[in-house]
Parts: C-alpha cells; sequence; structure tokens
C-alpha cells in the first residue's frame, strides 16, 4: 500500500535514481541498526547486495521484519523528497544479472572501468530482497534562504 495523499512525486522514477537507502534491521536481542546501501527496485522490490563483511544479511536471518528509508535531498534547491518502506526482507542466492543491472546505476554500464571491490562478484555474496507491505511518499521541499 503506497500512502501519498498528494501525489507528490512518482515513486518509480524516484526509485530509477542512483540514491542512497538506509536499510534499518534489529538484531535478535531488539536492538536496532542502520546499513547504508545501495539499492535496485526491480518486480516491486528492492535489491540489495550482502557481501561477506556485512551484518545485515545475518540479522534478516534472524528477523525478516526491516524498513528503508530513501532521501533525494538537495540544500541548494530545497528539494526533500523522501519514501519510507516497512516490510519483510530475504536473503536470496547471488544473480548476477541484478547484481550488474544495481552496479550499472551507481558505477556506469563498463564493469572493467568500475572500482576493483565490485568487480567479478560471486556466489561468495548474497542478495537481499526486500518486499515492502506499506510506501510513505512524502515531498518535503522548502524554500532556500542560502
Amino acid at each position: 500500500m503506497i500512502r501519498d495523499r498528494n501525489r507528490s512525486f512518482n515513486l518509480n522514477e524516484f526509485l530509477q535514481k542512483p540514491l542512497f537507502a538506509h536499510l534499518s534491521t534489529s538484531t535478535k536481542d531488539h536492538n536496532p541498526r542502520e546499513s547504508p546501501v545501495w539499492f535496485h527496485w526491480e518486480h516491486e522490490c528492492i535489491w540489495i547486495i550482502g557481501t561477506s563483511s556485512d551484518s545485515f544479511p545475518g540479522r534478516i536471518k534472524e528477523k525478516a521484519e526491516c524498513a528503508i528509508g530513501i532521501v533525494d535531498f538537495d540544500h541548494t534547491t530545497g528539494k526533500v523528497l523522501h519514501a519510507g518502506f516497512r516490510g519483510h526482507a530475504t536473503v536470496e542466492p547471488f544473480d548476477k544479472g541484478i547484481a550488474e543491472r544495481l552496479l550499472s546505476r551507481y558505477l556506469g554500464p563498463e564493469e572493467k572501468n568500475w572500482d576493483p571491490r565490485f568487480r567479478n562478484l560471486d556466489d561468495s555474496n548474497v542478495l537481499i530482497r526486500f518486499v515492502p507491505e506499506t510506501v510513505v511518499v512524502r515531498d518535503q521541499s522548502f524554500e532556500p534562504s542560502i
């Protein structure tokens, strides 16, 4: 369910931008954790790459409920577009196609030009598949004073 009383901006266009998302999870003893991540929107799901050094895949395996916040902000124009998602995530096997679509948004179309850390990812990585149950969309833009 999308909550956007004023149809403030096009969510699908917003989700095509290479913005940072903030994935919020909790530990098994209910302590909150936040991870800034790159994401890919496909088939009404948010996809995130998890590496062996990331701790959020383990938290998602323990507790699937999580939230994601994404903001497009420009202090010079006063633009503040926010989408907040609540739902469930699962840890999925690595899919090179999804990973390449995700990374090319942030790094460009040519893998050979990417930072070496992002080249040749393999099955030692996982994908997080987040399925939103609710989405809150808000244009919270303001008149800049600068």
